[in-house]
């Protein structure tokens, strides 16, 4: 459970701010931190003190290696990490999923299908830190986390290459005695069949709830683990002859992984779905609880201190698998049957299902609220949340980069169609509703962004069957392909619009860079204009370009400046001159991020006071202030000749896209609810508005709400051809009604 930080704690890791302790002990801490642009990661540090001797510092180092060698599928991602600093650190991904130890106490003892999947699962973790002469040496089930997309092995502190003794003293046994194997409790090597003894404890363990040769003095363990019995009496029949092999004395006759996973699990059938419901619970509830953490600091002691005992969590309130929103990408499920299981894409069927809550006190409301159509739990993008991603509706499909790629859902029926694993960054994908491009990453650039000159800058389709991308339409020497700040803005007519800079590849944006927006016609290749950008200070992470769309003749942009602040710049699609630019003024950067609001005459501002801009030459035609003055809008949405938006304190207003005037007002006072962070999406009988966790239905004859669903959305868009309003937010993808 988090904890409080403590007044001698550090200020940060980097980019990375503590926000609270996750655990420590005797060889250093373990911190929830949070990047600037709300990334929530875990921070590993060593403390100070062991950092001063270089053995130790090294340990660090091979373990940060080990964990970049599993990577983000089988294991937690590293995100960054500077083992040469004072207190040296390794940021990774935060895992939404509790220890296997933690699992078993709630849970009690697993079931055989979920110990044969959880086998399988880390018999394809391990293959793949064996197939790179890597060893783990502390495999146990405190250092493997349960999600609903598979288990994920962390804490590499002891791993090493096989064969490597220069960091480990002869005799000495090093590693958790009751999970070790018999030549590692006599100091001698330990192997890949080493690491196969401890998967065998731990299934052992995942089975009974307790590890095969039992518990007690160090001494004793050791002994019985070289030369005693494994207590196998309670692990399921049929699991015993599969795990008996696996905890022979003589590593000669252990299965290696790949066979082990064999005869665990064929690869069938999704991983959470062999989860308890209890299990399923608590990683629901851990996805929601780490939201929900403020930064706390104690204040320097005057007397001894004595760490504050936390007060034990309330029980969750049980719920429905449906609702917990189960894992619907294929799961890796041993090496031979390895797939999209870090996608994190999770699914039940139950489509149009409704599930009755309490109705609200209006009496305007329907007596039940109803439920999403369907709904899939998503990861976040691999290259972070900054900007948050966005879905795509193109063709029949909602598109989505979310945990190791991009994947593609049938917008009627949440059906996941594909997924790429190909760690697209979101924000270098566009669509225009029915071609989905993309940058590729150079071919041989994997480990070498900082090559001299840099690579390509790579444009392709999407094949929308597969998700993969098609061969590349365009290779952009004149600039550096691997500059993961490069951007595709939108696609229209034929045409992508993109941004893309020249020089030195860095994690930030370089002073030195130079940058350019330009387009490139899709069906030759050849790049039509470029026009200069401005260049970005060193170390910062924020994007030039927050949302964009072609109206016309006419590239809509809002652009963010060096200094925090919002430009609205148009240009000619045809040259890429500017036609007219000005301040944005009010408003945070990240409140402009969601699609502009155009029709063929004028851009439509809200996200303080509503007014609208003429394309051609950025005149005001109008503003709110003049017949309704001191009054806030949200972002608006605009639809045959209407301009909709939430009205502080009122709810959703309709006022003509020529003039201002108001048509209509929310009616009923249920509206003072209404949030003014979205758009609301508009159907041709309903109106959709955000209000807090739920999404309202607005009759757009009556001017009332008429229904409410449940949502974590706090991102939405309308799929007209599938007729259902797209939410996203709270790690949740889900589908509601478009009428």
């Amino acid at each position: 459970m988090p904890t409080p930080l403590t007044h001698d704690d550090p200020q940060a890791f980097g980019p990375y701010r503590p926000v609270a302790r996750l655990g420590s002990g005797g060889m250093g801490t373990v911190y929830l931190a949070r990047s600037g642009g709300g990334r929530t990661v875990a921070v590993k540090t060593m403390h100070a003190g062991i950092a001063s001797d270089p053995g130790a510092r090294t340990r660090f180092r091979l373990e940060a290696d080990a964990a970049r060698v599993i990577g983000g599928r089988h294991g937690a991602q590293v995100v960054e990490a500077d083992t040469q600093a004072e207190t040296p650190w390794i940021a990774t991904e935060y895992v939404l999923g509790p220890p296997l130890d933690e699992a078993v106490e709630l849970a009690g003892p697993l079931p055989e299908a979920t110990v044969r999947a959880l086998g399988a699962a880390l018999c394809g973790a391990l293959g793949q830190l064996h197939s790179t002469e890597v060893v783990h040496r502390d495999l146990k089930p405190s250092n493997i986390l349960v999600t609903a997309y598979g288990p994920k092995v962390i804490d590499f502190g002891i791993a090493r290459a096989i064969g490597d003794d220069r960091l480990t003293r002869v005799g000495a046994a090093v590693g958790t005695p009751a999970f070790m194997s018999p030549e590692q409790a006599s100091g001698e090597e330990h192997t890949a069949a080493g690491d196969v003894f401890a998967l065998a404890g731990v299934l052992v363990h995942a089975a009974t709830g307790r590890a095969p040769f039992g518990h007690g003095q160090t001494a004793d363990l050791l002994y019985r683990v070289r030369y005693g019995d494994p207590d196998l009496s309670d692990v399921p029949a049929a699991l015993v002859p599969i795990l008996g092999p696996c905890l022979d004395k003589n590593p000669f006759r252990r299965p290696t992984t790949s066979a082990l996973a064999a005869r665990l699990h064929d690869g069938s059938g999704e991983f959470a779905e062999h989860l308890p419901d209890a299990l399923l619970a608590e990683i629901a509830r851990r996805a929601t609880e780490v939201w929900q953490i403020t930064p706390r600091r104690l204040a320097a002691p005057s007397v001894p201190y004595a760490p504050p005992s936390a007060a034990p969590a309330a029980p969750a309130a049980p719920m429905s698998r449906r609702r917990l929103l189960l894992t619907g990408g294929a799961v890796a499920l041993g090496g031979a049957a390895a797939g999209a299981g870090a996608w994190a894409w999770s699914r039940r069927s139950g489509a149009h299902e409704k599930q009755p809550v309490a109705s609200p006190s209006n009496s305007l409301l329907p007596k039940k609220k109803l439920d999403s159509i369907w709904q899939i739990q998503v990861a976040d993008p691999p290259y972070g949340t900054v900007p948050p991603a966005q879905p795509l509706v193109v063709g029949d499909l909602v598109t989505l980069v979310a945990g190791t790629g991009l994947g593609g859902i049938d917008a009627g029926s949440g059906q996941v169609r594909w997924t790429s694993e190909q760690m697209e960054i979101h924000w270098q994908i566009a669509t225009d509703g029915e071609r989905l491009v993309r940058m590729v990453a150079p071919p041989g650039s994997d480990g070498n962004a900082g090559k001299p000159g840099g690579f390509p800058l790579i444009l392709a389709s999407v094949d929308m069957s597969t998700g993969t991308a098609a061969k590349p339409f365009a290779q952009l020497t004149d600039f550096n392909g691997v500059i993961s700040q490069n951007q595709v803005l939108c696609t229209a007519d034929g045409v992508v619009y993109a941004a893309g800079g020249r020089g030195k590849y860095d994690t930030y944006f370089v002073a030195s860079q130079s940058w350019s927006v330009f387009a490139v016609d899709i069906s030759t290749g050849k790049k039509l204009w470029t026009g200069p950008l401005p260049s970005r200070p060193d170390r910062t992470d924020r994007l030039h370009f927050l949302t964009a769309r072609v109206v016309g003749h006419n590239l809509v942009a809002l652009q963010e400046t060096n200094d925090g602040k919002v430009r609205i710049v148009v240009r000619d699609t045809r040259t890429g001159a500017v036609r007219w630019d000005k301040p944005f003024e009010g408003v945070a950067p990240d409140r402009v991020r969601g699609p502009l609001a155009t029709d063929a005459q004028n851009l439509y501002l809200g996200n303080g006071r509503l007014r609208a801009l003429r394309l051609s030459d950025g005149a005001q035609v109008w503003d709110s202030q003049t017949e309704r003055p001191g009054r806030t809008y949200g972002p608006p949405a605009v639809k045959d000749g209407v301009v909709h938006a939430v009205e502080k304190g009122l709810g959703l207003v309709a006022l003509g896209s020529a003039d201002g005037r108001v048509r209509w007002e929310e009616k009923g006072g249920a509206g003072t609810k209404a949030d003014v962070s979205a758009a609301p999406v508009i159907g041709t009988d309903y109106a959709y508005s955000k209000r807090s966790s739920e999404l309202w239905a607005i009759d757009l004859s009556s001017h009332t709400p008429t229904a409410s669903y449940k949502t974590t959305g706090n991102r939405f868009i309308a799929h007209e051809k599938a007729r259902v309003t797209i939410a996203l937010g709270g790690k949740f993808l889900a589908a509601f009604p478009l009428k």
